[in-house]
C-alpha cells in the first residue's frame, strides 16, 4: 500500500492542510484533497478531475531466493573464468554500484528490487547486474540522486581497486603476450604512468587479476554514463537538461554508432539494445523541480569520470 499523501495534522477548523508533500510521488494535495495537476508529469497526472489519491504504485516483489542463486552463480562464474580475487574485487564494484541505486530509491520511496547479478559463460564472468524500479520518479532531483549514486559508488572502489591491481602488474615485452588485448582507458593509463614512468617501446602492461577487476568496473561505470535512454547517464542527461536531453541522447547515440563503424562493431550490441529500449527518456512526476547548483557540479564531475574512464576500442585481439 502507498503511503497517504497527507500528514495528519489538521486546519483549526479541521480541513487538510494547505499543502503537504509526498516524498514518495512527488504530488501536492489542494485544501480540498484533490491532487494539483502537474506542469510537465505523465498525461494520467496533468488532467483534472483526478481522484483524491493517485492509482497505487505497487512494490516490486522481492525475489530474494532468485538474487541470492544469480549472486552465487555470478560467484561461480567470475571465479571459474577468472579467479576468485578477481570474482571477490569485481562483484564489490559490482554490488556498491547496485546498491547506490537501491539505497537511493528507498531514501526517495521509489519502489526497487535488490540487485540481480547477471553471471555470464565467459571473458568478464559476469555481464554486470540490474534493480527493477518504478518508473514514477517524484521529480527530476530524485532522479539525479537515484541515478548518479550507483555510478559514484561504484567508481570510488573501481578507483583504488584499479590503482593497487596496476602496482601488482608487470610490464612484459609485448611479444611474449598472446590472447585479447583490453584498451586503456585514460585513468589506467595515467596509474600505469604513475607508477612504472613514461611507456617503453616494445613493453606492454599485462594486468594483474585484481586490476582486471578494476579495468572491468571502469568500463561497466562508462557504459553507464552513456547518456542515452535508460542507463544512467540518460538519467542523468535528463535531470540536467529535461527534454532537451533527448539531443544529447541522440548525439551520444551517433558517436557511439561512428565509433562502432571505425572499430568494426565495438558497440554493436549496445547500440541495438540502446534502439530496442528507446532511446528517449520518460518525464518525471514533476519536471519543474531544478536539481541545483550542487548537482549540476556532481553531473560535470560524472562527465569527466566518463571521459576517464570510456575505451573507443575496449577489446581487441593480440597478434
Amino acid at each position: 500500500m502507498p503511503e497517504d499523501l497527507r500528514d495528519g495534522s489538521a486546519g483549526p477548523d479541521g480541513s487538510s492542510p494547505d499543502r503537504a508533500e509526498d516524498r514518495n510521488l512527488g504530488v501536492t494535495l489542494r485544501p480540498t484533497g484533490g491532487i494539483a495537476p502537474l506542469r510537465r508529469g505523465p498525461a494520467q497526472w496533468i488532467e483534472e478531475g483526478l481522484p483524491e489519491r493517485p492509482p497505487q504504485i505497487v512494490q516490486p516483489k522481492q525475489r530474494i531466493f532468485l538474487s541470492s542463486v544469480l549472486f552465487l552463480l555470478t560467484v561461480a562464474s567470475t571465479s571459474y573464468f577468472v579467479s576468485p580475487t578477481y570474482s571477490v574485487c569485481v562483484l564489490a564494484i559490482l554490488t556498491a554500484h547496485e546498491f547506490g541505486h537501491y539505497l537511493a530509491a528507498r531514501y526517495y520511496r521509489v519502489p526497487a528490487t535488490l540487485p540481480y547479478f547477471l553471471p555470464a559463460p565467459f571473458l568478464f564472468g559476469t555481464m554486470g547486474a540490474v534493480i527493477r524500479m518504478s518508473p514514477f520518479i517524484p521529480n527530476r532531483k530524485a532522479l539525479f540522486d537515484i541515478s548518479a549514486a550507483g555510478p559514484l559508488a561504484g567508481v570510488a572502489l573501481a578507483i583504488p581497486i584499479s590503482w593497487v591491481g596496476v602496482t601488482l602488474s608487470s610490464r612484459l615485452p609485448a611479444e611474449d603476450t598472446l590472447g585479447l588485448v583490453l584498451g586503456e582507458p585514460l585513468l589506467f593509463k595515467f596509474f600505469e604512468w604513475t607508477w612504472f614512468g613514461p611507456a617503453e617501446e616494445g613493453l606492454t602492461l599485462v594486468l594483474h587479476d585484481v586490476a582486471f577487476a578494476g579495468w572491468v568496473g571502469l568500463f561497466i561505470t562508462a557504459l553507464n554514463l552513456i547518456p542515452v535512454g535508460q542507463l544512467d547517464g540518460g538519467h542523468i542527461a535528463y535531470a540536467v537538461f529535461a527534454r532537451r536531453s533527448f539531443k544529447v541522447a541522440i548525439a551520444a547515440f551517433l558517436v557511439l554508432l561512428a565509433i562502432s563503424i571505425a572499430s568494426r562493431a565495438a558497440y554493436a550490441l549496445l547500440l541495438v539494445l540502446l534502439f530496442v529500449t528507446g532511446i528517449r527518456h520518460m518525464p518525471t512526476m514533476d519536471d519543474s523541480v531544478p536539481i541545483g547548483r550542487g548537482r549540476q557540479r556532481i553531473a560535470a564531475l560524472l562527465l569527466v569520470v566518463f571521459l576517464l574512464c570510456f575505451v573507443p576500442v575496449p577489446i581487441s585481439v593480440g597478434e
